[in-house]
């Protein structure tokens, strides 16, 4: 008498993981829907000229902005990543419950979110706010970054916010803490987005970016962090069974 084979369904740990990937990818489109509403309000421009005039802006080589938060910034972002990866072989020293496969996927990710916003931006026809002529620049208009082809007269190279990256490279620490430290994973994930946005604000007052080159250097981060962890949990679910099935 044959039996009928058993519909397999996904076990807790599973169904946690699928919840999670939609979770991260309702997220990603909401903000991506709140991005393309900021970019029809037409805001960056009229935030620049806060801070903007005819002479440049007043904020751009000021030791506070320019030494401060762009220098400084920036190395206390490498000091950071220099301890994540020191703490591979010296657990103790940040998130000790943290598992090195979970480490070692945060530092790669990070390392990926950096080149690809630096790709992104060398690669931009986007001039920076200083650049323009309304603020004492050469480029002869304001175009947004997303009317792709039309140059605005600058050298571009400046979309999406490299600086910004500083923190919201950060986020794929976010993913591999929040299973097995979920407090210091909501700390972690506030000071990033606050001092990533900060480090934005900041850039828009040098002249440096319009604000919303850093809201999309946060949007590319977050989706590459997501797609990234969750791909690597697939693979080690397909791979796993796999292993388990071939040994004796």
């Amino acid at each position: 008498m044959s039996s009928t084979p058993r519909t397999s369904r996904p076990g807790p740990a599973r169904s946690g993981v699928l919840s999670e990937a939609r979770s991260d990818a309702l997220l990603a489109a909401l903000a991506l829907i709140a991005l393309a509403v900021w970019e029809v309000s037409g805001l960056d421009l009229p935030l620049a000229r806060l801070y903007g005039t005819a002479a440049g802006f007043a904020w751009r080589d000021q030791w506070l902005t320019a030494s401060l938060f762009h220098d400084g910034a920036r190395a206390i972002g490498w000091l950071f990543l220099a301890l994540l990866l020191l703490s591979v072989w010296r657990p103790r020293l940040l998130v000790p419950e943290l598992p090195r496969r979970e480490r070692v996927q945060w530092i790669l990710t990070t390392l990926l979110c950096v080149a690809l916003i630096a790709l992104l931006k060398r690669s931009s026809a986007t001039s920076c706010p200083w650049s323009l002529v309304e603020f004492g620049g050469e480029a002869a208009r304001y175009v947004p970054h997303w009317l792709l082809g039309v140059r605005d007269g600058g050298p571009g190279g400046c979309f999406p916010s490299g600086h910004a990256s500083t923190a919201f490279s950060l986020l794929p620490g976010w993913f591999a803490l929040r299973n097995h430290a979920p407090r210091a994973a909501r700390v972690f994930l506030t000071v990033v987005l606050a001092v990533g946005l900060v480090l934005g604000w900041v850039q828009m007052m040098r002249g440096a970016h319009y604000l919303s080159h850093s809201l999309w250097t946060a949007w590319i981060c977050w989706v590459v962090s997501a797609v990234t962890w969750h791909g690597a949990q697939a693979g080690r679910g397909l791979v796993q069974p796999m292993l388990s099935r071939s040994l004796p």
